[in-house]
């Protein structure tokens, strides 16, 4: 049976990833079936299935395939959690999250990669799982509490305001920057709310900012144009 060619590349992608020792079904199925070229700048298209990260507009990073599969893989998505992403990007981890069957709220402070991300949403069929806002993720008030939540990038600790919005038996992925750089990290909620951190391997990622003054609190849903702007996004 003959195969084209993007089917092959997309093969080839999460075969150069279970190389490496990703072993989650899921996570492979989703990288597989996502295309990453359709997220990244398209000066980079021919990179997009390689594992490197790649410049986005505004500064921004999009983060090598190997350490998003990873954090998604410790993150563990069950199909119907609510998953909170901080740093949505290009969009790209924001459509895995929703291919993995998670009900996504996806924030990003710039309202062009936003607006971007909202489009591609749209382009694959998935705006009724991805509710994207413009605000800064890292203090966020809302009443909302979410089964997972997911920083895509590398903070110096983990705000009290983010952990807050985890339900109870929740868990929370990211980064925390040690002396050697970046190092995965997980928060686990049990059912009385009491947090449980666990540091792993070092994980090749970006930043997360938080804004320098407050941002309003607009929210939209993926199909949408971004509003106004308020981390540095690594998506």
């Amino acid at each position: 049976m003959n195969m084209d060619p993007e089917t092959i590349a997309a093969a080839a992608f999460v075969l150069s990833l279970r190389e490496r020792g990703l072993r989650d079904k899921a996570v492979l199925g989703a990288m597989e079936r996502v295309p990453r070229e359709l997220f990244a700048p398209r000066r980079f298209a021919d990179l997009s299935r390689r594992d490197v990260a790649l410049p986005l507009p505004l500064g921004q990073t999009m983060t090598a395939p190997f350490s998003v599969a990873v954090m998604l893989t410790a993150l563990a998505v069950q199909p119907g959690d609510s998953v909170l992403e901080i740093g949505a990007g290009s969009g790209y981890v924001s459509a895995l999250l929703a291919r993995l069957g998670a009900k996504v709220v996806s924030v990003e402070r710039y309202a062009a990669l936003a607006d971007g991300a909202a489009m591609r949403f749209a382009e694959l069929g998935i705006t009724d799982a991805i509710e994207i806002s413009v605000r800064d993720g890292l203090t966020m008030r809302t009443g909302e509490r979410f089964e997972r939540i997911l920083l895509n990038g590398a903070l110096p600790a983990l705000p009290d305001d983010v952990t807050r919005l985890l339900s109870p038996g929740g868990r929370l992925v990211g980064a925390l920057n040690g002396e050697t750089g970046p190092r995965l990290v997980s928060v686990d909620a049990d059912l009385q709310g009491k947090l449980r951190t666990a540091c792993g391997a070092d994980l090749r990622i970006a930043p997360l900012i938080q804004a320098e003054t407050a941002v309003p609190t607009a929210r939209l849903r993926s199909a949408s144009p971004a509003a106004e702007a308020g981390p540095r996004s690594a998506g």
